[in-house]
């Protein structure tokens, strides 16, 4: 019988260790592999995803033909060839969708004369038709959110409900930008809330779709079309026409707490001179 001599163990144990990767060599398998799943992932991905481009060789209608060559005298300095953007000067147009152009240019937002923290409201450079044309080229271009057809103001008639549910979805979801009176408010980075005393329906539906500068979107998952509805209508029958609800004076539209708060400072000022008049007099 062979003795185990103290040469023959170490040889066996530097015989395993020969035949096993190291530490070392674990890792940078295990690192090569996963970066090899990554790639496929990503490649895969790349391979099915939508890509957001401009559809090449689209064929566009008579409107949007109208509109494509009002974009490339106006707008294609800014937005780029086929609404693809131009870094540092204008965003990509591909998927903003009809809504965006009416809000923008229907208000007069855009074409800006420079850049600034945000684009203000201004007199418009293209009437109703010409905007027309130049949101429905965006849409065929890239697609993206549209307004609906049919009216946007409820019927308080025939839903009499419709304009407290419209208060109740405005004063949950816009008044911490826009106040609780639609006068508007500052927000960060030199950009701000815009008053709601005159914007029309359209304008206010396609504001939701977009999300212009700061504001979110709310989409048809966030807000139904019955809701924007029903907020349009608060915004146009209680705040537009009403004007100032709940309150005598015009301090803000901020709500009710500035004008109790002048109230409040009037009455005791009125309080402490009729006070100091009578101990006079006394």
């Amino acid at each position: 019988m062979t003795s185990d001599t103290p040469a023959r163990r170490r040889a066996r144990v530097f015989s395993r260790r020969r035949g096993t990767p190291s530490r070392a060599r674990r890792r940078l398998g295990a690192a090569v592999r996963m970066i090899a799943a990554l790639a496929l992932a990503g490649g895969v991905y790349t391979a099915f995803a939508p890509g957001a481009f401009a559809e090449p060789n689209v064929q566009l209608s008579a409107v949007a033909q109208e509109g494509k060559a009002l974009y490339d005298t106006s707008c294609i300095t800014c937005h780029g060839r086929d609404g693809q953007g131009v870094e540092g000067r204008g965003p990509s147009l591909i998927g903003v969708g009809s809504a965006s152009v009416e809000f923008q240019v229907g208000t007069g937002r855009m074409p800006m004369t420079r850049q600034e923290a945000q684009a203000e409201e201004k007199p418009r450079q293209f009437d109703d038709a010409q905007t027309e044309q130049l949101a429905q080229y965006v849409q065929e271009l890239g697609g993206g959110p549209e307004l609906p057809e049919g009216p946007l103001v409820e019927d308080i008639k025939s839903n009499p409900d419709a304009l407290a549910r419209g208060g109740e979805l405005f004063r949950v979801n816009c008044t911490s930008c826009h106040g609780f009176g639609g006068g508007g408010g500052a927000l960060s980075s030199g950009k701000f809330a815009p008053a709601l005393h005159d914007p029309t329906a359209e304008e206010i539906y396609a504001a939701m779709l977009s999300g212009p500068q700061n504001m979110p979107v709310f989409g048809d998952n966030q807000l139904t079309p019955d809701q924007k509805k029903q907020i349009i209508t608060y915004i146009q029958l209680q705040l537009q026409q009403e004007k100032d609800p709940g309150g005598l004076f015009n301090l803000g539209r901020y709500g009710p707490s500035t004008e109790g708060m002048a109230i409040f400072l009037v009455g005791i000022t009125l309080l402490v001179f009729t006070s100091l008049w009578i101990a006079g007099k006394s």
